[in-house]
């Protein structure tokens, strides 16, 4: 069960503080993450390495606390599980958001999303009828070997109150490099929440699960 933050013992609270008043309270890290040996076991087994490396990356978040803090109203909460909003492509070029829930086998969790997946394509629905921050939103671009990216997020006034705090995935396409498979890794977080030593953890989390 989620649980609050308590704020007054935080040591991060004079951060909280500071980095949540700001417009874009978000910073973005790229980094290569090499994939050799977890695209060749999906090549092997026949797994998606799609959803192979959604899950690793739900591994890492799930071994990085701060990646589960989520700011409402009332201050923090921590989610016990995150989950994942993925965008899905369809064949008529557009995509849909799907609503993905963590599991740690990845056998049930592969099983799980494909049929999400398969429903996100065959519908027109931009959003899954599922409402919760306790996701992060990933995304892909198998075809671009990016190094850097930014996210669109809408502008917030007075009268639209509504944080947004969860963080955002981006993987890229997968190229070969110093005799490795590497791809690139976007992450965006909440500076209120985090900072970027829990971004190189997350890393290190990810890059072992993919080894």
């Amino acid at each position: 069960m989620p649980h609050r933050l308590n704020l007054a013992t935080w040591n991060r609270r004079a951060h909280f503080d500071f980095f949540r008043s700001f417009d874009e309270p978000f910073f973005g890290v790229t980094s290569r993450v090499p994939c050799t040996g977890a695209y060749e076991r999906c090549e092997a087994a026949g797994h998606s390495f799609f959803l192979y490396y959604l899950h690793a990356t739900l591994s890492a978040v799930h071994a990085v606390t701060p990646f589960r803090y989520r700011i409402d109203a009332e201050g923090v909460m921590v989610h016990e599980q995150v989950d994942a909003s993925p965008t899905i492509s369809r064949p008529d070029g557009t995509f849909g958001y799907a609503y993905v829930r963590y599991d740690p086998d990845f056998e049930a969790f592969q099983a799980k999303a494909r049929e999400e997946v398969a429903r996100v394509r065959a519908s027109t629905d931009l959003h899954p009828s599922t409402a919760d921050d306790a996701v992060i939103h990933f995304s892909s671009l198998p075809w671009l070997n990016f190094t850097a990216l930014s996210h669109p997020r809408p502008a917030l006034t007075s009268a639209q109150a509504v944080p947004d705090s969860a963080p955002k995935v981006c993987v890229g396409k997968r190229h070969r490099a110093e005799g490795t498979l590497q791809m690139p890794v976007s992450v965006h977080v909440h500076h209120a929440l985090m900072d970027g030593q829990h971004v190189a953890q997350f890393f290190d989390v990810l890059t072992e699960r993919l080894q």
